[in-house]
């Protein structure tokens, strides 16, 4: 089981009091606006957050609780900021993170094994999962006619594709 999620990636620092410039890995902006503490990859110690706002860019600019000078957060460019698995926001009924699909075996609704998810496509309209079965890919759009169960405990997902969807 994942122990941290990823929920940002610092993409730059911001000004000369030791800001940091994140862009979010998740839906969800106001997730940050509860972010009192955080790690930072590659770092065993937790961050304290001493203040969250955002620029006009859907970028998020934390302050690092006891830094306060730029020349102490340039290390961290280019790294992401996870939480503890037990602090990720909840999610509402039949929704997953991207972590927890990536992965999962894909059957259809008559049992046969069509591959194993290896990535997802985020889109305005829906997500897209992409199914890797040896040589063939598939892209499976993540509607409710299409995906008819998803079950994480047992690793799997079953879909109803359309015609010509899985040839």
């Amino acid at each position: 089981m994942v122990e941290k999620i990823k929920i940002g990636k610092i993409i730059n620092t911001h000004g000369i009091k030791g800001e940091i410039k994140v862009l979010p890995l998740t839906d969800d902006l106001d997730r940050f606006n509860d972010l009192d503490n955080f790690y930072i990859q590659g770092e065993k110690d937790k961050f304290k957050t001493e203040k969250v706002r955002y620029n006009n860019k859907n970028k998020v600019l934390i302050k690092i609780n006891g830094f306060d000078n730029i020349n102490e957060v340039l290390k961290y460019k280019g790294k992401y900021i996870l939480v503890d698995r037990k602090d990720a926001v909840d999610l509402p009924e039949n929704s997953f993170f991207l972590f927890e699909i990536k992965g999962l075996k894909v059957y259809d609704t008559d049992n046969k094994k069509i591959g194993v998810i290896k990535d997802v496509l985020t889109s305005s309209a829906n997500d897209v999962y992409i199914i890797k079965d040896n040589e063939k890919e598939y892209l499976i759009p993540a509607l409710k006619h299409i995906i008819k169960e998803v079950n994480i405990k047992e690793g799997k997902m079953i879909i109803d594709p359309l015609e010509g969807m899985i040839e």
